[in-house]
């Protein structure tokens, strides 16, 4: 049997206006935003639509903001689509910050759990990033093995460390920033064709989030996560959550272990997957997969435009909310 699956994705995928047209056309989008509001204490709504792009890109900001523009657009698709025909996921992963999305849309938590869970994540990253020089450089070409003796080759005592495995030729790297930058100088006598360094608070998913994984540890504590209704797939080892109990422990290897998200997809597509939906900012995910299996399209449900011709191809009669008026 053909499965769905959803996709959510991380920081990085932010960008100032994200939401809006949800917001000022949906009753729902405008709920999920007034509750992460309340429970953050954040501006979401104007880092959201104004920006400036410096502020939202921030750890502590980025986080929460698109954690809520992806609920909204899952609760604004439950309002256009009758029950009925919209897609339901059979499975779900999200990358890195997206696992909590994820979870969300599994009903291991609820709304405000998941806020209160990504801002507080955001803002101990941040403080363990500015605690730290440290920076990650994205490596172009080369494969695991290769990124690990580079690793070793020029990490010179230092923390130099695979943290993203994106898809076949993406690996970031992480560390400390001088041996970032001999990393990306020695990129291609390992194999790879370039290296970038990526313009990022720090080194995240690496034992410099230590710190930040020590304090959220106690966070984590307090909550009481529910059994995830459907797979959820964990970055840290592409496997789903065996139970509640699992959660906590892998959210917390996640802050300083590798993000493996071509091995999750993989692990998708093997399972049966057939469908993907990627909800939330941007379009990065349905970028990995072309490189990761080129036969397999995701559809982006990033704006109310590909929300609502999602509807008319699966047949959705519906009649679209009027945009609230401004004033």
């Amino acid at each position: 049997m053909a499965k769905t699956a959803f996709l959510f994705p991380g920081q990085g995928a932010q960008h100032v206006g994200m939401g809006r047209d949800f917001y000022e056309a949906f009753p729902a989008a405008r709920e999920i935003f007034d509750r992460a509001e309340a429970v953050s204490n954040l501006p979401i709504r104007s880092l959201c639509f104004e920006g400036p792009a410096e502020d939202l890109a921030r750890t502590d900001h980025a986080q929460p903001c698109i954690f809520t523009v992806s609920a909204a657009m899952l609760a604004c698709w439950d309002d256009l689509a009758t029950p009925e025909r919209r897609p339901r996921p059979d499975v779900c992963a999200g990358l890195s910050l997206g696992e909590y999305t994820a979870l969300y849309v599994a009903g291991a938590m609820d709304l405000e759990t998941g806020v209160n869970l990504v801002a507080r994540r955001g803002e101990l990253m941040q403080q363990a990033a500015t605690a730290r020089p440290s920076a990650m450089v994205a490596l172009i070409g080369a494969d695991e093995s290769q990124a690990e003796a580079l690793c070793a080759a020029a990490g010179e005592g230092q923390v130099l460390t695979p943290a993203n495995f994106n898809c076949p030729g993406q690996i970031v790297l992480s560390g400390e920033t001088d041996a970032c930058r001999r990393a990306a100088e020695r990129a291609e006598e390992f194999g790879a064709r370039g290296a970038t360094m990526l313009n990022v608070a720090g080194a995240f998913h690496s034992e410099i989030m230590a710190p930040a994984a020590a304090k959220f540890e106690k966070t984590l504590i307090e909550v009481n996560f529910r059994a995830p209704t459907l797979p959820v797939l964990a970055n840290v080892d592409a496997q789903p959550y065996a139970s509640a109990e699992a959660i906590r422990g892998k959210l917390l290897a996640q802050l300083t272990g590798a993000v493996r998200w071509q091995q999750s997809m993989e692990a998708l597509l093997a399972g049966g997957a057939t469908e993907f939906y990627e909800v939330g900012p941007g379009k990065v995910l349905a970028g990995l997969m072309r490189r990761i299996d080129r036969k397999t399209k995701v559809n982006p449900v990033h704006s109310r435009q590909a929300l609502e011709e999602l509807a008319g191809i699966h047949g959705e009669d519906v009649e679209k909310p009027p945009v609230q008026e401004k004033g």
